[in-house]
């Protein structure tokens, strides 16, 4: 989430808001609070970069994320935080950081609803932050334009190699039987959509299968599936 922070400070940003931290105490209209609900989506997709010693500035706690709940709201409801960079339904990812239409629902009813804390007594979650997935430096196949495999390839997922700023594709795999898959729609992209977007499940991509959809200047890897013997396989 480490756009979140020019985001928020440009008030002074994955646009530009024109909103200030919210101030004294607005009336509490919902049943959603932090100590339960709020804390917990937080803490799954906020705060591996969002505490202290992290990339961004804290929102950790109740008391460091109230000023901010509009511009959290704003933010959550235009999709730029967290910053993931794939238009949800067009594949499925394990490692999708993307906000659920139910988690967005619930952090617009709260600051709607005054951004309540909540009651003392509801446990805050422990902390466990997950590793970023990573793609081993040499893995993978770098393919540009419409890309036609000669032998079977097992991908786990597709990671951006290069690519201009703002630019948006939406990748699919054409089998030889004509079949359609689709694996990725790159939205707008930004330097921090370059991570690897790992699928639910490995796609078996046979021979004469074409990657389609990677527009000119830019390129993609074939990330293979970790049981894959040869990177190369594609080649």
């Amino acid at each position: 989430m480490k756009r979140f922070t020019a985001a928020l400070l440009a008030v002074v940003g994955c646009g530009s808001l024109v909103t200030s931290p919210s101030r004294g105490h607005d009336a509490i209209t919902t049943t959603v609070t932090w100590n339960r609900e709020i804390s917990r989506i937080f803490y799954q997709r906020c705060v591996a970069c969002h505490r202290a010693d992290g990339s961004a500035f804290s929102l950790a706690a109740y008391a460091e994320a109230r000023p901010w709940a509009v511009a959290i709201k704003e933010e959550v409801l235009s999709r730029r935080m967290p910053p993931w960079g794939g238009v949800k339904g067009f594949g499925e990812f394990r490692n999708d950081q993307a906000l659920t239409a139910e988690q967005i629902e619930l952090i617009t009813n709260w600051v709607e609803g005054g951004a309540p804390e909540g009651d003392p007594k509801d446990p805050l979650p422990e902390l466990k932050l997950a590793e970023p997935a990573a793609v081993a430096e040499g893995d993978g196949v770098i393919i540009q334009g419409d890309f036609t495999l000669t032998r079977p390839f097992k991908l786990d997922g597709l990671m951006p190699h290069q690519a201009a700023i703002g630019a948006s594709m939406q990748i699919v795999a054409e089998f030889p039987d004509g079949g359609i898959e689709p694996l990725l729609w790159l939205y707008e992209y930004k330097p921090e959509y370059k991570h690897p977007f790992l699928f639910r499940t490995p796609i078996d991509l046979p021979a004469r299968t074409t990657i389609r959809g990677i527009v000119p200047g830019a390129s993609m890897i074939l990330v293979p599936a970790p049981s894959a013997s040869e990177t190369g396989a594609a080649r």
